[in-house]
């Protein structure tokens, strides 16, 4: 059967609805997304050739407030996955209490078959489609994969040329000359190390206890490899869509992180130490914790049952599907879910907006010691649920999020 991460998020909702006594009656206003955008981008390519790509812009709800969520680019984008990136946005900013909503956009392209420039007009053309639908107050942008800071320049400069005066709050994840926050880029990746600390807390283990295996290795991996590294884990195997990188006396990661910023393969990294391996061995590599900071549908029934680790920390969106969540708890692997464990990036994301909103600029340890409490907050609002509600992690994550969901559409009520 063909994954559809739209219905896996749907019956997860609909799980957690019923594990956590939630009415349904408004339970299904935050069912479905709110508005979904499609585009065509016309683009001339370098050559001369004008070549047409299809985009969206999902949003999902702005009942906690404006929409926010990233922009990706890659060639397998269709309407679903970004659908279900809208509503784990939403769900992600819910369970750790700050005022954003969901959404998600994407273009469908192969963005290493485009030049910089190449890349540029479609970025500026994508924001030029989708300008009526954003804004600080409306709906504010982000990085997401194969898009960078330097895309958020693209389209912070677009849009501040539409409307005639420099926006910065209108995307998050941009450059810092160009008021974007110190330790944004590093963010999520951060927030997975903390997600691993809590976790490990509740067995009285530290990272120093613990070898790491990471899948992906773009911003999120790389970030969260180093660090793992940093703060004394041992990174036994990282690895990108070329193959993986295997140590099991831990790998040397800022020769690796250097390498990896010339945007080369993996596959042809070699520093005498290394042991190269292929792309799908990475899931029996043995560890204690099991990072998949890849796409979606990577751990499934197959992957699932191969896996030789303790825990499971979700850097990516969806990387779990159903039937890969059930034989990881068959088999007593410990997951923390997605809309918790990479949250740290939309965090430091509304922390970004506030200091633009507010004309203001915070140091890094601040923005640092604000992630890891909320967080930590966060983190044992889902445990409590988890004890109430006798359900796993991801499920009492959900429960979190959808209760101040529902409850926000409650009191709001329906217009007219």
């Amino acid at each position: 059967m063909n994954y559809n991460p739209y219905v896996n998020v749907q019956n997860v909702m609909e799980e957690a609805r019923k594990t956590g006594g939630i009415d349904r009656r408004f339970f299904d206003v935050i069912k479905h997304p709110q508005r979904e955008t499609k585009v065509y981008l016309p683009v001339e390519m370098d050559d001369g050739e004008v070549r047409v790509f299809e985009g969206w812009r999902v949003q999902h709800s702005n009942i906690r407030g404006p929409f926010k969520g990233g922009i990706r680019f890659h060639q397998d984008c269709d309407l679903d996955e970004i659908r279900a990136l809208s509503v784990w946005m939403s769900l992600k900013c819910a369970v750790v209490d700050i005022p954003f909503g969901g959404a998600k956009g994407g273009v469908r392209v192969n963005p290493s078959e485009l030049s910089r420039r190449e890349l540029e007009r479609l970025t500026r053309r994508y924001t030029f489609a989708i300008e009526p639908l954003i804004g600080p107050d409306k709906d504010i942008p982000a990085p997401d994969v194969n898009t960078d800071a330097q895309t958020m320049a693209w389209v912070l400069d677009t849009y501040s040329m539409l409307n005639g005066r420099p926006c910065p709050g209108v995307v998050t994840g941009k450059p810092v000359e160009l008021r974007g926050s110190r330790g944004r880029a590093s963010a999520t990746g951060k927030g997975v190390v903390i997600s691993t600390k809590l976790i490990l807390a509740r067995s009285g283990l530290k990272l120093p206890d613990v070898s790491v295996t990471i899948q992906g290795f773009g911003n999120v991996g790389r970030y969260a490899a180093k660090a793992f590294h940093e703060q004394g884990a041992k990174v036994v195997a990282v690895s990108d869509i070329s193959g993986v990188l295997y140590d099991a006396d831990g790998l040397d990661i800022p020769s690796i992180s250097e390498f990896a910023k010339t945007k080369a393969p993996l596959s042809t990294f070699n520093d005498g130490h290394a042991e190269h391996l292929s792309v799908g061995d990475i899931f029996a590599v043995p560890c204690d914790v099991f990072v998949p900071a890849a796409l979606e549908n990577q751990i499934d029934e197959t992957t699932a049952a191969v896996l030789k680790c303790s825990y499971v920390i979700e850097a990516a969106n969806g990387p779990t599907t159903e039937a890969g969540d059930r034989i990881l708890a068959e088999r007593g692997i410990q997951l923390v879910p997605d809309i918790f464990a990479n949250s740290g990036g939309v965090i430091v994301s509304y922390f970004e907006w506030v200091q633009n909103i507010q004309e203001l600029t915070w140091e890094r340890d601040r923005v640092t010691d604000m992630l890891d409490d909320i967080m930590s907050r966060a983190f044992g609002e889902v445990l409590e649920e988890m004890a109430r509600s006798s359900c796993s992690l991801r499920i009492a994550a959900y429960i979190v999020a959808l209760k101040k969901l529902v409850y926000a559409e409650e009191i709001k009520g329906i217009f007219p």
